[in-house]
């Protein structure tokens, strides 16, 4: 039987955003996520030792990212890309959960702001995820210094972004030592509003209100980054429906009461069916967005803290 929900994540639901997709805008989306964020600024940011702004490359030109650094010693490098259905979030949101996984890995983690729709459509921030990780790669004796230690990571959309970034990578020749797929979107198709393509994810059903993220904003965002909804079957949107043989090991995270609960689980099997090595943590009595929630959830806390752990020992393993 499943665990029942957080008590203190319960309580916390009503003050999330990105609950009224008929009242939600682009901008709106993008502002009540900052918001969210500088409503904390009273509780001390987690300490690195340095962060710095910096470009790297994308699709179309440079992009903003941030790096963050716990001392100076050679170290792994992760690219990590933030979550906000493709069309809200940015290096400040996402601010925390950056300095968090420097601090539980030791890795160089380099944060990147890809272009979102819709003013850039798929296959935009997918297109600068795989340019902005080949040129971290290039230039990892700036950063981490070792190629063998590069893995990606992200939390929902940027999820889905490090985990079709990942089969890039392996189509490319690049080998990652790790991802770590956090609640990611992993089968876009039908967009969330097709009943027969829904049922295939008793989730989207069991959590499709009233645990934060929504099966009808799920059905939002969609609508925001697929200019074409056909272009849902493509794998760099849906990476359920890539060939995953020789992906870099991943651990990834689900949620229960998340409406993207199945098809996290989803492929977390089809890497396991396809032989690449996979954790898969289920986020008991959790959320969609629990990684950011961790100041006042300890149930929160403790489930992104093992699910850093594991990718920490994978990033030590290297590619």
């Amino acid at each position: 039987m499943a665990a029942p929900l957080d008590p203190v994540i319960a309580q916390i639901i009503p003050l999330l955003p990105l609950r009224d997709p008929a009242a939600m805008t682009p901008q709106s989306a993008r502002d009540s996520l900052r918001a969210l964020a500088a409503a904390r600024a009273a509780i001390a940011p987690p300490p690195v030792d340095t962060v710095a702004d910096i470009k790297v490359k994308g699709g179309a030109g440079p992009l903003d990212a941030r790096v963050y650094r716990i001392g100076t010693t050679p170290a792994p490098t992760v690219v990590f890309f933030h979550g906000g259905g493709w069309v809200a979030g940015d290096l400040e949101t996402h601010d925390r959960q950056a300095r968090n996984l420097a601090i539980e890995t030791g890795a160089v983690v380099v944060s990147v702001d890809y272009r979102r729709p819709p003013e850039t459509p798929f296959p935009g921030a997918f297109e600068d995820a795989f340019a902005a990780t080949k040129d971290i790669f290039n230039r990892v004796a700036e950063f981490g210094g070792d190629a063998k230690r590069l893995g990606v990571a992200g939390d929902s959309a940027g999820g889905n972004l490090a985990a079709t970034t990942a089969i890039a990578c392996r189509d490319a020749g690049i080998r990652l030592a790790a991802q770590l797929l956090v609640y990611p979107v992993t089968d876009a198709v039908g967009s969330y509003a097709d009943a027969g393509q829904n049922a295939r994810f008793p989730s989207r059903s069991e959590n499709a209100d009233g645990y934060f993220l929504t099966r009808a904003t799920m059905e939002w965002f969609c609508g925001h980054y697929l200019a074409d909804p056909a272009h849902a079957t493509d794998w760099r949107v849906s990476p359920l429906r890539a060939e995953l043989a020789g992906v870099a090991p991943a651990i990834l995270t689900t949620a229960w009461f998340d409406p993207l609960r199945d098809e996290g689980a989803a492929y977390a099997r089809a890497l396991e069916a396809a032989g690449v090595r996979v954790k898969h943590h289920e986020g008991p009595g959790l959320i969609h967005g629990y990684f950011g929630l961790g100041d006042a959830s300890e149930v929160a806390r403790a489930e992104a803290q093992r699910a850093r752990a594991d990718f920490k020992a994978l990033l030590a393993r290297g590619a």
